[in-house]
């Protein structure tokens, strides 16, 4: 996860002349508006963004062979995909049954589901910490699976995994694990939350790049992500304003390690398509400083560039946005409250766009509003960077 690793006008010209850093809106808007396509038509060799570090395995369950792999033996910190492990550990001997108890219960589906670091911390402390990994690394053959490095050993988020080894604890799962333990892992997988338990957005990387049905496991770990970015601004604004107790920063002694401590890390990893056909993971670093946008760009924009089998790409079109706090609205108006804020700069798919209340940001004014299906939800079109108020490449809402 990231907040702790131990224990854890013209609407187009609006974003030129209000922001000074212009460089740094045309990373995140360059190419923006290419029309999805189907999963089997992607490239077939990922691409990754400039000044991202990528581990990346695409492993297609129906041939048995990958369809990606970038480096796929790196070590990266695992952050919260290490969770996976801590719920197999937790499982593996209470068979023939494997029944949960529901004080576990109440604790293992929201760590999985939305990532909660104080689960995460009661199983690392309760039941050996690093011999976790150690026990899980042997039995499921992990290879480059290693416990934090000495000194750390508090820190589950400090955990080495490869993109590899990462495939290889789905197999388990879908594959070896009982049907008991196969059901209950991935079927709170799928029920992901968009937003975890410390108001994080989580659904980047497959979850942005693929529709339904798939099961993520996400983590994120970085000074440079401020918690808080998803759900009612208002209790965004109270997780963000509490996030420098609970932030555990990496000793700068580490960064030379093999597993890198300092870069922020962003991870997504699960499965897609129907019958979890294609196991995908992506482990990334991002440049130091880099923002929650830029990164949840970047790790979107290499995750759909993956040839990922059965997987089925949404409807709509990429764009860029600018500004920060943008309010994601029911309707296109500013008359309810929103539902939730964009992280500051992120792309966006946009799948239709429909005329409504008029916002300004003066000089300029955009009547014309963007739905974003997978906010579901409307945006100001203001805020997206497109050099005209109507996105012509995009088509009306229904009943416009």
């Amino acid at each position: 996860m990231h907040r702790t690793a131990r224990l854890r006008g013209t609407a187009g010209h609006v974003w030129r002349t209000l922001l000074a850093s212009a460089a740094a809106l045309l990373v995140l808007t360059s190419g923006a508006a290419t029309p999805a396509t189907a999963a089997t038509q992607a490239p077939a060799a990922a691409q990754i963004p400039e000044g991202v570090t990528a581990g990346v395995a695409v492993f297609d369950r129906q041939t048995g062979t990958f369809t990606e792999q970038v480096n796929a033996s790196a070590q990266f910190r695992s952050a919260s995909v290490v969770k996976l492990l801590l719920t197999l550990d937790f499982l593996w001997n209470r068979g023939p049954s494997y029944s949960i108890p529901a004080a576990d219960r109440a604790r293992l589906e929201p760590m999985l589901r939305s990532s909660d670091d104080d689960a995460a911390n009661y199983y690392w402390s309760t039941y050996g910490g690093p011999a976790i990994i150690e026990r899980m690394a042997r039995e499921l053959s992990l290879t480059d699976t290693a416990r934090p490095p000495a000194g750390y050993e508090g820190y589950w988020g400090y955990t080495a995994l490869s993109a590899r080894d990462t495939v290889k604890i789905y197999r388990y799962l879908l594959d070896t694990a009982p049907a008991p333990v196969r059901d209950f892992v991935m079927g709170n997988l799928r029920q992901s939350t968009r937003c975890a338990s410390d108001d994080f957005d989580q659904h980047f990387g497959i979850a942005g790049a693929f529709d339904r049905p798939w099961a993520v496991k996400q983590g994120w770990a970085g000074s440079s992500f401020p918690e808080g970015t998803c759900g009612p601004p208002d209790s965004a604004a109270a997780t963000r304003a509490t996030t420098g107790a609970r932030t555990a920063a990496a000793p700068e002694d580490r960064a030379a390690d093999a597993v890198n401590l300092t870069r922020p890390a962003l991870h997504t990893t699960g499965t897609v398509g129907a019958g979890d056909r294609t196991i995908v993971a992506v482990l990334t670093l991002h440049a130091d400083g880099t923002s929650y946008g830029k990164a949840y760009t970047d790790i979107g924009r290499l995750t759909r560039s993956l040839n990922v089998p059965g997987g089925v790409r949404p409807t709509g079109k990429w764009y860029g946005t600018w500004s920060e706090h943008v309010n994601v609205r029911r309707d296109p108006s500013t008359a309810n409250p929103p539902m939730t804020q964009l992280p500051a700069g992120v792309e966006v798919l946009v799948g239709c766009q429909k005329k409504g209340q008029t916002v300004s940001v003066p000089p300029y004014n955009n009547e014309w509003w963007a739905y974003l299906p997978q906010y579901g939800g409307y945006i100001s079109n203001i805020y997206i960077s497109s050099p005209d108020n109507r996105l012509p490449d995009v088509p009306d809402c229904a009943g416009s």
